[in-house]
């Protein structure tokens, strides 16, 4: 079965907790802290891996956990940190934040890799807090939680040339003669439900060949949502070169001027890169008596487009089609700039500086602050030193001051994070 969407819920690891541990020597009087490090809890990286085609692994797997780090350990020891979850993807995904829409990371080459969530840092242990003023300092921090998201995954299939047309005008006739691919072929409409690609050589040189997509079958509407319309779009969207398969012969009472039109007027409505794409025509079925007619009607409506008349059945002028499509490839790729290839990928830097914002809810003062969320979890509460150094953050950061200006006085409820405490003056 072929899926190009799917969504899925990604987890990277907590980080370890620092732990809280002192030296205990016979012989070391006074050893002092000795509590170490938390690790790092994994990521959870995306990588292309070429031998896969669809998304069908995530239709059965829509949780995605990365392990969390080890606590700190005595003796100074660093707790270990966690692996990273490696989850192979088909080159052309495109992951997007579910909630936003926001892109994350756009994969597209052999190898390439992307960070979709962030493992937590490690929390810190004491030996990390000895001051000459607190030698033995009794707190250790938390580990940071690890990132946490819905993705959708859209795959867009990456071929060279894609074949575009209505239902049965021969796309897959085309794909299983130029290719060794080989596609459901039927006289009915909408025989091609999935893209089929194909590898095609030229001239038998195994260092002369591009990729063909046999694209699902467009209807008017289709950018709507009608018939296979938003499939057949999104994967026409990766092709380099755009070959438009018409119906020469007109079967059904068919216009090859009109299915022409209403294919340009898809594309354009989903959009209008597509329109920029190399294309040429490929008038099909022209082993029909009536087809000779149809393309001098087709000529005189677009004089300055590229016509190549073939037959996929009886295989005539399909020589001069490869050679063609194939050196629109390579002028394509030529002039594709390089950061036209380069991933979306997602990067987080670790900001220093503490900036937040307060607000009124109800009787209560609410503290804003990405930073001081991420502190109010690292910080374990049921520690003297760890509420003392919340404190002297706070004060220091400007919090305190922030909160007087807006009329907080003793008694009054802050909250911060998911934690209340009465402010005092």
């Amino acid at each position: 079965m072929f899926i190009d969407i799917a969504t899925v819920e990604v987890q990277a690891g907590n980080g370890g907790d620092g732990m809280v541990a002192y030296r205990r020597e016979k012989y070391v009087p006074l050893g002092g802290p000795a509590g170490g490090d938390g690790g790092k809890g994994g990521s959870v990286i995306f990588f292309v891996d070429e031998g896969l085609r669809t998304l069908m692994d995530f239709r059965y797997q829509r949780h995605l956990r990365a392990k969390h780090g080890e606590k700190g350990r005595p003796k100074n020891q660093h707790g270990a940190n966690a692996s990273d979850l490696m989850v192979k993807v088909p080159p052309g995904t495109l992951v997007r934040d579910a909630a936003t829409g926001k892109p994350i990371a756009d994969l597209t080459r052999s190898g390439q890799s992307a960070v979709i969530a962030r493992g937590g840092r490690g929390g810190r242990g004491n030996v990390r807090f000895a001051t000459a003023k607190n030698k033995a300092p009794d707190m250790a921090e938390r580990g940071e939680p690890g990132e946490y998201k819905t993705v959708q995954l859209e795959l867009k299939l990456i071929a060279d040339v894609g074949l575009v047309g209505f239902p049965s005008v021969g796309k897959s006739t085309l794909l299983s003669v130029l290719s060794e691919a080989k596609p459901k072929v039927a006289a009915y409409p909408f025989t091609t439900l999935t893209p089929n690609l194909g590898v095609v050589m030229v001239d038998d040189d195994p260092g002369k060949t591009f990729v063909l997509a046999d694209l699902p079958g467009l209807i008017e509407g289709a950018h709507e949502g009608l018939g296979l319309g938003l499939a057949f779009l999104r994967h026409a969207s990766r092709t380099k070169v755009i070959a438009h398969v018409i119906d020469m012969a007109a079967v059904e009472g068919r216009d090859p001027v009109r299915d022409y039109e209403i294919i340009l007027e898809e594309l354009r409505a989903y959009d209008e890169e597509l329109l920029r794409k190399p294309s040429i025509i490929l008038a099909n079925k022209m082993d029909d008596p009536e087809a000779n007619l149809h393309l001098e009607r087709f000529c005189v409506a677009y004089p300055d487009m590229r016509v190549l008349p073939i037959s996929a059945l009886t295989r005539t002028g399909l020589n001069e089609t490869v050679y063609q499509m194939y050196d629109m490839v390579e002028k394509a790729i030529k002039e594709v700039p390089v950061d036209d290839v380069d991933a979306v990928v997602q990067v987080k830097i670790e900001d220093r500086e503490i900036h937040f914002e307060i607000v009124r809810d109800d009787e209560t003062y609410v503290v804003v602050s990405e930073e001081l969320d991420r502190l109010v979890h690292a910080t374990n509460f049921t520690q003297y030193d760890a509420v003392k150094r919340f404190q002297r953050i706070l004060r220091r950061s400007g919090v305190d001051d922030a909160l007087r200006a807006h009329g907080a006085q003793n008694g009054d409820q802050i909250r911060i994070s998911d934690m209340e405490f009465d402010f005092v003056d």
